[in-house]
């Protein structure tokens, strides 16, 4: 089964992400390459047909090429998807400034906000390979089930209604379904935001707070989610579907979160910096937590109080007990009243 509009496929990014996209892509008889910023790491893939450091146990079809090269993986493209974590994002899309060519369309798959510009990593994209269409790929997909080809939905996100439904015929197959979407903006903001709650649903899970307090995070996380997202030009819908919700519930509660667990290992005891030292993978949540909290954002009447308390957890060593305590004496407020007002 072969998608015809795609002559050559284009996936930046050699993590788990992006491995599962490159397989999903060859599985459908599209000929595609993976890109790695490494050559050594290119030349494994190549001669493995695994990615062992990121995707372990699943086979690579001989059909996927392997590139750390830009201008040999760019060659001939039609089809481009990326999935850099958003820390990386600008400086490999700027080794791509001169091997893309302008009007080939983007999709990514990254989940993330840049730190230093509060930038989307869709912005930066157009911001440094100039204006193209451009795609949002996202919802509650792990790399490790979609890859073995259990079951997921994700929803394709576009402002150019063609570019999603291309996206969609694309990846579509009888274990991978895609849905397409209009707000772009909103999809985004989801897919980075609920990492952030992850990492309280995780610390949640450290702390042992037990199911009701869990639930309890989710649903006011969703509301935060939800307000945030709104008051960046997205529609509250959004939040609600797959990008949002669907999104929120895996991430919260999956053995395969990175962000849950960077968040449990907080909660019983650990630093952020030993977390992070134990890490391979990037746990996008905790340069969103940052990037939410930096001098590019305005939030006026807006509050985020599980965000908040991510933060100081995070990055100013606040005790997560404490945090958790501060959340629950808060002024009580109406449940829909507390999310009309920005407040949770």
């Amino acid at each position: 089964m072969t998608d015809h509009d795609i002559q050559r496929a284009l996936v930046i990014g050699d993590g788990g992400w992006g491995t599962t996209l490159a397989l999903l892509l060859a599985r459908k008889g599209t000929p595609t390459v993976l890109w790695s910023a490494f050559p050594a790491q290119s030349d494994e893939l190549r001669a493995r047909r695994e990615n062992v450091r990121f995707l372990p146990g699943v086979p690579l079809p001989d059909t996927l090429e392997f590139s750390a090269d830009e201008f040999a993986a760019a060659e001939g493209v039609d089809f481009v998807l990326s999935a850099v974590p958003t820390r990386y994002l600008r400086e490999v899309a700027r080794r791509f400034e001169d091997a893309l060519k302008g009007n080939v369309p983007l999709v990514t798959a990254t989940k993330g906000l840049e730190i230093e510009t509060f930038r989307t990593p869709s912005d930066i994209l157009i911001e440094v390979l100039g204006e193209r269409p451009i795609a949002v790929l996202t919802g509650p997909s792990h790399a490790e089930e979609v890859a073995r080809g259990l079951p997921a939905s994700v929803v394709a996100a576009s402002k150019n209604a063609p570019l999603a439904r291309r996206v969609q015929r694309a990846l579509s197959s009888d274990q991978f379904r895609v849905y397409t979407h209009d707000d772009p903006v909103g999809a985004e903001f989801a897919g980075a935001l609920k990492n952030v709650i992850a990492i309280a649903a995780g610390i949640c899970d450290g702390l042992g707070l037990g199911d009701n307090a869990k639930a309890a995070l989710l649903t006011r996380g969703m509301a935060e989610m939800a307000r945030f997202g709104v008051e960046h030009g997205a529609k509250y819908e959004t939040f609600f579907g797959l990008a949002g919700i669907g999104d929120l519930v895996t991430t919260c509660c999956s053995r395969h979160s990175r962000n849950r667990a960077v968040g449990e290992a907080i909660g019983r005891g650990k630093s952020l910096r030993e977390v992070l030292r134990g890490m391979q993978m990037v746990a996008e949540g905790v340069y969103t937590a940052k990037a939410l909290f930096g001098p590019e954002v305005e939030f006026g009447e807006l509050r985020l109080p599980i965000a908040e308390q991510v933060h100081a957890i995070l990055f100013e060593g606040k005790d997560p007990r404490e945090a958790v305590l501060e959340l629950m004496r808060r002024e009580p407020v109406s449940e829909v009243g507390g999310m009309a007002r920005g407040r949770a």
